[in-house]
């Protein structure tokens, strides 16, 4: 059932906690819902409360985006950062909101994001690093303007990042992700990266691994 309650419609799936349980926000890619990121919540921990959030911006003639990827001529591909800004803001917010609406652990908060969900995921996670704990970003990207100016000025020491991409992804180039680690690196973040032998999408090896991460984490 879609919940259009707070700042950001989604779906949710019910902790077996009655109080204090983990949270899990999913973050669908461009042109998705809700529903996409979802198919994984019955083979996640039951201890999870698992909410699927819907993008802002709809797409014809469906879909979703959480910011507008332009196709230009001159340009090529290239992505409306201050809509990614905007997306941000609504979801840091909406982490706000849905600690507030549920009785979860504030101090377990984990992000799974897909594509341009994991773009924004790994910008929430480095704008607000006190908002969340654990990232899980499968098949996207750090977009370097789309973060703050002063990231050696944040405490990172509670993050921890689960990296994946598909070593043969048409969409979001590989060399583009394998710059994540070193990145993360730099600012002392824990992290995990690993690559399997797919396009643009989550092979079933990749989900077991990230699982059995999460698993330890909660």
């Amino acid at each position: 059932m879609l919940h259009t309650s707070l700042s950001l419609d989604y779906v949710l799936r019910p902790s077996n906690l009655k109080e204090n349980a983990p949270l899990l926000i999913m973050l669908h890619g461009y042109g998705s819902d809700e529903n996409d990121l979802f198919s994984f919540a019955n083979e996640l921990p039951e201890e999870l409360l698992i909410v699927s959030v819907r993008a802002p911006y709809k797409m014809q003639p469906f879909g979703n985006a959480w910011y507008a990827i332009n196709f230009d001529a001159e340009k090529g591909k290239w992505s409306d950062n201050e809509q990614a800004k905007q997306s941000v803001e609504l979801i840091a917010k909406f982490i706000d909101e849905v600690a507030n609406a549920y009785n979860i652990n504030k101090d377990s908060i984990t992000l799974l994001g897909f594509s341009q969900g994991s773009i924004l995921s790994y910008a929430v996670a480095l704008t607000y690093p006190e908002k969340v704990k654990n990232i899980i970003a499968l098949s996207g990207y750090i977009n370097q303007d789309i973060l703050p100016k002063n990231l050696n000025e944040h405490d990172y020491s509670n993050l921890d990042f689960y990296c994946s991409h598909g070593n043969a992804d048409q969409v979001i180039p590989p060399d583009w992700a394998r710059q994540t680690q070193p990145f993360l690196n730099g600012l002392h973040i824990k992290n995990t990266y690993s690559e399997f032998p797919v396009g643009h999408g989550v092979a079933p090896q990749n989900f077991y691994e990230f699982r059995e991460w999460l698993k330890e984490r909660i």
